[in-house]
C-alpha cells in the first residue's frame, strides 16, 4: 500500500514500504517535511512529469568510514596533491553539476528545479553540506547531502574527471565527522570502495541513536 501524504507533516512506518522502496506519495519539499523523512530513513525520488515520491528502501547502502578501501592508485592520486577540496563553498554550484551529470541507463535527472531550491535553501538553514573537489581553480568534482547527527546522508556526486567524485568522498570519511555514509543505492563504484548493504532496520537504528 502506498501511502498520500496530505498537508500534515507526517509519514507512515518505513517498514510499510513496497518491494521496490516506494512508501508514500505527494506532500511538499518544506524544511521540516524533508528533515523529518531523513531522520526516519526516508527520502524523495521522483522525476519531473511525477508527483513527489518518498523512498525508504528495504536494504540501505552505506559505507562505514573506517572500512573504507582507498587503492594503490587512488593514493598515489592523494599523495601527489592533484586536486584541493573544499566544503560549502559552493553549494548550488555543486547541486547544478550534480543535476546536469550524465548517469548510466538514467534517462534525464531526478534533480528538479524544486528539489534544486528546496536543497539550497537547508543549505543555508545549515542541514545540507557540499564538498567541492578543485583543479586549476575549476571545480571539477564534489557531492552534497544532509548531517542527521553524525550520519552523513549522501545524495548525489559528480566528476568531470576521473577520481574527482572519489577524492571528495574519502574527504568525507577522513574528516572524523561522521560514523556513517548513507548512500541510498547500490553501485558498483562504491562498492569498490567498501560499501555495503544492510538492512533498513539496522539503518534506521543507528541513524535514530546518532540524532539522539
Amino acid at each position: 500500500m502506498i501511502f498520500r501524504l496530505d498537508e500534515r507533516i507526517l509519514f507512515p512506518d518505513p517498514a510499510l514500504a513496497e518491494e521496490d522502496g516506494l512508501l508514500a506519495v505527494g506532500g511538499d519539499l518544506s524544511t521540516e517535511r524533508l528533515l523529518q523523512a531523513y531522520a526516519n530513513g526516508i527520502f524523495p525520488w521522483y522525476s519531473e512529469d511525477e508527483p513527489i515520491l518518498w523512498f525508504s528502501p528495504h536494504q540501505r547502502f552505506v559505507l562505514f568510514p573506517d572500512r573504507l578501501k582507498i587503492s594503490k592508485s587512488m593514493r598515489k592520486v592523494l599523495n601527489a596533491g592533484t586536486f584541493t577540496v573544499t566544503t560549502n563553498k559552493c553549494f548550488a554550484d555543486v547541486i547544478a553539476a550534480c543535476s546536469s551529470a550524465s548517469r548510466e541507463g538514467q534517462d534525464g535527472t531526478w534533480i528538479t528545479a524544486d528539489m534544486k531550491a528546496a536543497y539550497i535553501k537547508l543549505h543555508r538553514q545549515g542541514y545540507a553540506h557540499s564538498v567541492e573537489v578543485w583543479q586549476g581553480g575549476e571545480l571539477v568534482g564534489g557531492l552534497y547531502g544532509i548531517k542527521a547527527g553524525n550520519v552523513f546522508c549522501g545524495e548525489s556526486m559528480f566528476s568531470r574527471v576521473s577520481n574527482a567524485s572519489k577524492t571528495a568522498l574519502i574527504w568525507l570519511c577522513q574528516t572524523g565527522k561522521y560514523k556513517l555514509i548513507d548512500c541510498q543505492v547500490y553501485t558498483e563504484h562504491l562498492e569498490s570502495m567498501g560499501a555495503a548493504m544492510i538492512s533498513r532496520e539496522e539503518y534506521i537504528s543507528m541513524l535514530h541513536k546518532s540524532i539522539a
